[in-house]
């Protein structure tokens, strides 16, 4: 079973480096590291985004394309461990949730429209009503 938290993905992030930095003449890509790590591109796009602002990696922009390099690999140590990254099922619970929410406020809105609609038809009929009997 593999671990989802920050902490044990940085480390296979930067295991991959290491690893293609020494099998290869260049500095590997993001593709490459996806690759050897069998991660999606955009897993890994987020993952390398998250440890270069946390200054773990260094991503650099060249000619042949964004190259990834290991910045401060003891930064890894200070991020939580067992912090798993919010499953899919929660999100959906979030997103139902919220969902409901703005469903019951709909339903309010309208009622409530309704309720207003309902007295100034009953305050129409009754300036009728005075006018004919007027």
């Amino acid at each position: 079973m593999q671990k989802k938290d920050l902490y044990s993905q940085s480390h296979l992030i930067v295991s991959a480096v290491r690893v293609l930095s020494h099998t290869r003449v260049e500095a590997p890509s993001v593709e490459d590291v996806c690759g050897l790590l069998t991660f999606s591109l955009e897993q890994g796009h987020l993952l390398c985004k998250k440890l270069h602002d946390m200054n773990i990696i260094e991503m650099v922009e060249g000619p042949f394309g964004l190259r990834i390099f290991v910045r401060d690999h003891l930064k890894i140590e200070e991020l939580p461990r067992d912090e798993t990254t919010a499953s899919l099922q929660a999100e959906v619970e979030k997103f139902q949730s919220s969902r409901k929410d703005f469903k019951d406020q709909i339903e309010k809105f309208q009622s409530r429209k309704e309720q207003e609609k309902k007295e100034l038809f009953a305050k129409i009929e009754e300036k009728l009503k005075k006018k004919q009997t007027k």
